[in-house]
């Protein structure tokens, strides 16, 4: 598709001379043809007299519609009139228009009234654009009309946005299976309807300026789309650039500071109970071996190391220094790290921005970009990079080395993480702290941990994202090659912000990052323990090869709960061939149930679960298996647990690798067998259906984003 953009750019610097904050109806017109936008045919009619003479031109029936500057929402107004079927009723019409506009706003600024050719058949749909404080650009659709800000049913891309993007927005929404054709109705031309959808997304991101569109509706036909009303709104306002390095310069810095070869601890401490004092203790009890620098005004030396009185007195260089003294202080000692060349700053302090003190904050990141010096925090816990045995940190150490990296917002949430991780003995890479992210943030993270072959999956706790489209942009890139996991804090607690717009109305956040964060291929965890346990389970689980998932369950009751999970979790439940079928029935009682969950009773010998077992497995076109076991005498929860692990290891050695998750009911005894299974590679829970399918619904969100299973 081709574009004019210099029609538009002369539209709006008309609009910006006359310091107005919309387009007219008779602008929206050529912008939308200069991005192949088809509208209606239109005339704008500026007496009762010429109303009747245009709405002949333009054909009946007509609609018709007040233009105002001062009157956004016409609906609202009492500003359309449809149906209007020859000259003595669109006088009628422009009157009571004009009428209408006057009582709902007495010094509204009238234009005059468009007159419309009325458009029939088809669906009611909106596509807009807006522009958010996170994503930058993003285009909506969905269902419009006047019920568009009841329903909402809506979904968002980053715009621009190719075709592919589109027609996933158009079967992304709830009425999805309306616009396909039901009851014998006929199905919109997708492609017409996408074609607006990429022509919005790139008019937008074509002009800053332009901060929100608005097609609604947008009538989706058999034989095409038109959008019935245009709303263009503008501000030309600068928007505020954000600081961000190249990928090699973020590489180069994230690489020291994570994996540092020397740390000055500027505020160590001999004192027991300081943060100083900590931090030492954890840089040298957790067995760093690299060099460690305490920077001391007074004493000459901290737990055996000497003390410096600034870190420019240290000979050689270092990588990073972790602060550990009052916020006012900061300022000075982060000059000295720059002059010192030092290119990381871990700032543990608070009482910046999250205090209100804004300015302080804003001190140190412009004393940060003058010596290019990266900044972790202010007001975090600090970090750990196990694979260094690196405690920079004032917390508890940790030392259980594995491939999961975590980072928080929240040092509350950091501690569940350190608290879950050890509990569960968890393996992890990094964990790391990011409080206020002056600087640091998500994307320079995902950045290092891309390249980091100790990290296989990335789970982030996020209250806000300082640049999403950056993030979203690396995150998409990441997640191709390891699952990248968010856990989005705050998504009902925004509330609904002012807008001139449909769309913008819309756009409550969390839904905005819901859609972008899954066209990045991330996998988003509603709750904490969640994103925890698909850390801890989507490394250890094996990627699927196909969509068909498999239930094996010593009851019928678990065998309902796990397939409601499924459902809830996007898993395709494999729909049982007859050979199989029968094979199945071989080794279950008549009295039990073959299909899909595969029911084979309670009161069922180990024989029955490792055949089963060892028949899922086997067989190629199951993808992957989920095990419900009952707590029985004949087949308790330890030999249950050995003979899974046992089946699964058989089919291991001879090649065949499919993602197998457990759900154990019944007495204590079976937690005991989920350890057992876990330590085993298989993840499994007990006291839960639910769990275990969701983790298996994770991974599989993962393998569809990134390719390896093909997506619904």
């Amino acid at each position: 598709m081709s574009f004019d953009k210099a029609s538009v750019r002369k539209v709006l610097e008309m609009v910006k001379a006359q310091g107005r904050g919309a387009l007219a109806p008779d602008e929206c017109r050529p912008v939308c043809a200069a991005y192949g936008i088809p509208l209606p045919t239109e005339a704008l009619a500026k007496s009762t007299a010429e109303a009747a003479k245009l709405a002949a031109g333009v054909g009946y029936p007509a609609v018709m519609k007040i233009v105002s500057p001062d009157i956004l929402h016409k609906t609202e107004a009492g500003g359309v009139i449809v149906g209007v079927g020859d000259a003595a009723a669109a006088e009628r019409a422009y009157e009571k228009l004009v009428a209408n506009a006057k009582a709902y706003k007495a010094d509204a600024r009238i234009e005059g009234v468009l007159i419309q050719r009325m458009l029939s058949g088809g669906h009611e749909v909106i596509v807009g654009a807006l522009t958010d404080p996170s994503f930058g650009k993003v285009v909506a659709f969905g269902m419009g009309g006047v019920l568009v800000e009841v329903l909402k049913d809506v979904t968002f891309r980053l715009a621009p946005a190719g075709a592919a993007d589109a027609l996933s927005m158009i079967d992304g929404i709830a009425a999805a299976e309306i616009l396909r054709g039901v009851r014998g109705g006929a199905p919109i031309d997708r492609a017409a309807l996408a074609r607006i959808i990429v022509a919005v997304a790139q008019l937008a991101a074509d002009f800053p300026e332009i901060r929100e569109i608005d097609l609604n509706p947008v009538f989706a036909r058999s034989d095409g789309a038109t959008a019935a009303d245009v709303r263009i709104i503008v501000d030309f306002s600068p928007l505020r650039e954000r600081y961000r390095p190249s990928q090699a310069e973020i590489l180069a810095a994230m690489n020291r500071i994570m994996r540092p070869d020397a740390v000055a601890v500027i505020g160590a401490s001999p004192e027991d109970g300081k943060i100083g004092n900590s931090v030492m203790k954890n840089l040298i009890n957790g067995g760093y071996q690299g060099a460690i620098h305490p920077i001391h005004p007074k004493v000459p030396e901290v737990m055996g190391r000497k003390a410096y009185k600034s870190v420019k007195e240290i000979p050689g260089p270092v990588d990073v220094a972790v602060f550990a003294i009052p916020a006012p202080l900061v300022a000075g000692a982060l000059k000295e790290c720059g002059e010192k060349k030092i290119p990381g700053a871990v700032l543990i302090p608070s009482g910046f921005a999250e205090t209100g003190n804004v300015e302080l904050q804003e001190q140190i990141v412009a004393i940060a970009r003058e010596y290019n010096v990266r900044l972790m925090g202010p007001n975090i816990y600090g970090f750990y990079y196990t694979h260094k045995n690196l405690c920079a940190t004032f917390c508890t150490p940790y030392d259980v080395k594995g491939k999961a990296a975590l980072s928080s917002q929240s040092g509350g949430v950091g501690m569940a993480i350190i608290g879950f991780s050890r509990s569960a003995r968890m393996g992890v890479s990094a964990i790391v702290g990011l409080g206020n992210k002056s600087d640091i943030d998500e994307d320079d993270l995902l950045t290092f941990f891309e390249q980091d072959p100790n990290t296989e999956v990335v789970a982030m706790h996020v209250e806000d994202l300082k640049d999403g489209r950056s993030f979203a942009e690396v995150a998409q890139r990441v997640s191709k090659k390891k699952p990248v996991i968010v856990l989005k804090a705050g998504r009902t607690a925004l509330g609904a912000r002012a807008a001139k717009s449909h769309t913008a109305a819309l756009a409550g956040n969390d839904r905005i990052y819901d859609d972008v964060l899954r066209q990045s291929g991330v996998v988003r965890a509603m709750a904490l323990n969640d994103m925890l346990e698909f850390a801890r389970c989507l490394p250890i689980l094996p990627a699927p090869k196909g969509e068909n998932v498999l239930i094996i369950t010593g009851a019928g009751g678990s065998g309902v709960l796990l397939s409601d999970a499924c459902v809830d979790n996007g898993l395709s439940l494999m729909a049982m061939p007859p050979d199989l079928d029968a094979a199945f029935r071989k080794f279950i009682p008549p009295f039990g149930a073959a299909g899909n969950p595969v029911d084979i009773t309670g009161g069922e010998p180990p024989a029955t679960y490792r055949n089963t077992i060892a028949l899922g497995l086997d067989d190629p076109r199951i993808h992957a298996l989920i095990l419900g076991y009952w707590h029985t005498i004949i087949t308790p929860p330890m030999v249950f647990a050995k003979l899974a692990a046992e089946a699964v290891e058989d089919a291991r050695r001879r090649g065949i690798v499919k993602p197998i998750v457990a759900s154990l009911v019944g007495d204590v005894e079976v937690e005991q067998a989920s350890a057992y299974l876990f330590d085993r590679g298989i993840p499994a829970y007990p006291y839960t259906t639910e769990k275990p399918v969701a983790v298996l619904g994770a991974k599989y969100r993962w393998a569809r984003a990134a390719g390896i299973v093909a997506a619904e």
